[in-house]
């Protein structure tokens, strides 16, 4: 699936101009990155604010389109306004289709509810990271990579080096390396239920 942007070039810059952009219902940004030099870009808020609500926007190689000239970006920062539903700035990375690249990429999920842990054991199902380091070609690169919890039992997990992982995709070398647990079922609260103890006759 393929996501463009569309932004133009920013010609002011400065505090004084990103304001007076930001009023305007724009977004100030920057493409960096390959050999071309950094570009400062102007985006429309609205456009940007429902696309970083997607989560393939922000695990895909996305298709910039600055005045008519395209080229392949991933992005790389968002700055939010403190307490305001506001981008205030975004930064994306110019990327080249025989380059590897390094990407958080999201994790989701399945069966948990059948889980022998949960189903039968009544543990409580753990996501402990939401996301995972990857590097791969541009190409390659998945919007998620799956997590299979159906068949983990209460007390045990998941490790980052036992997850599927698609063709052309691995894990970076700290990932592998430290093989983080992603998913666990707990033992119930409290652990088993104990029958209470009878109470002692009275003398």
């Amino acid at each position: 699936m393929e996501i463009e942007v569309i932004a133009a070039k920013r010609e002011l810059q400065g505090t004084g101009a990103s304001r007076r952009l930001r009023h305007a219902g724009k977004v100030p940004g920057i493409v960096y990155g390959g050999t071309a030099a950094p570009v400062q870009l102007e985006l429309d808020h609205n456009a940007l604010y429902h696309a970083l609500r997607k989560e393939a926007f922000h695990a895909s190689v996305l298709t910039l389109n600055v005045g008519g000239v395209k080229e392949s970006v991933l992005l790389r920062d968002t700055q939010w306004h403190p307490f305001k539903q506001q981008v205030l700035h975004v930064d994306f990375q110019r990327v080249n289709k025989d380059q590897k690249i390094h990407v958080k990429v999201p994790l989701h999920f399945l069966n948990g509810d059948a889980a022998p842990g949960v189903k039968t054991g009544g543990g409580q199902l753990h996501h402990i990271m939401a996301d995972i380091d990857v590097e791969c070609l541009p190409g390659s690169l998945p919007e998620f990579i799956e997590v299979d919890m159906g068949a983990l039992e209460v007390g045990h997990s998941i490790h980052a080096n036992e997850l599927t992982l698609p063709e052309g995709v691995e894990l970076v070398a700290h990932v592998k390396s430290e093989n983080p647990a992603v998913a666990s079922v707990s033992a119930p609260k409290g652990g088993a239920v104990e029958e209470a103890p009878a109470a002692a006759p009275e003398a």
